[in-house]
């Protein structure tokens, strides 16, 4: 998982993998429900060292912005970092107070290409190198939707969560 080679590459005490009530960059999509996916990614990390599902944007009204929740964790002598894809590191200069949260955070670029994805201008920024896994969310759902086994691609307890609430399959 990419958080968890994150907090070892970037030795880092704990990662908060952050659960959006309202992304509003993905308001073309079709999403699970914000609680449902809090509950899988909850499953998906229970008993994982240093790894935490956060409930922070959840319990925030309107859309979810992530210099809020950077705001919000933001105490001194606390080094913040984002952990990124390349894919979302790409779209960082429409996101929504982009230069503030330029100033406040590390950016953590999760590279799964051979060819490291350059890092944007500005930045503070630290790499995490993961094997290249040829399977997106994108496909993920696509398989849910076909009724395409999903073992072993995800973890067995949020496979179940998926499941019992039968995401994707309309």
């Amino acid at each position: 998982m990419d958080a968890s080679a994150a907090r070892h590459q970037l030795a880092l005490d704990r990662v908060l993998v952050v659960v959006a009530r309202d992304p509003w960059q993905k308001r073309d999509r079709t999403l699970a429900p914000a609680e449902v996916r809090y509950e899988m990614v909850a499953a998906a990390l229970d008993g994982v060292e240093g790894l935490e599902a956060s409930r922070i944007e959840l319990e925030r009204d309107g859309p979810t912005y992530s210099i809020d929740t950077v705001e919000a964790l933001d105490v001194p002598g606390r080094e913040l970092f984002l952990i990124v894809g390349s894919e979302v590191a790409a779209g960082l200069p429409t996101w929504h107070r982009v230069d503030e949260l330029r100033e406040r955070v590390t950016l953590s670029i999760v590279d799964r290409d051979p060819t490291p994805f350059p890092a944007p201008d500005g930045w503070r920024t630290a790499r995490v190198a993961v094997p290249r896994l040829e399977l997106s969310s994108t496909d993920l759902r696509d398989r849910v939707a076909a009724g395409a086994p999903i073992d072993f691609l995800v973890p067995v307890a949020a496979a179940h969560i998926l499941r019992a609430h039968r995401l994707y399959l309309d």
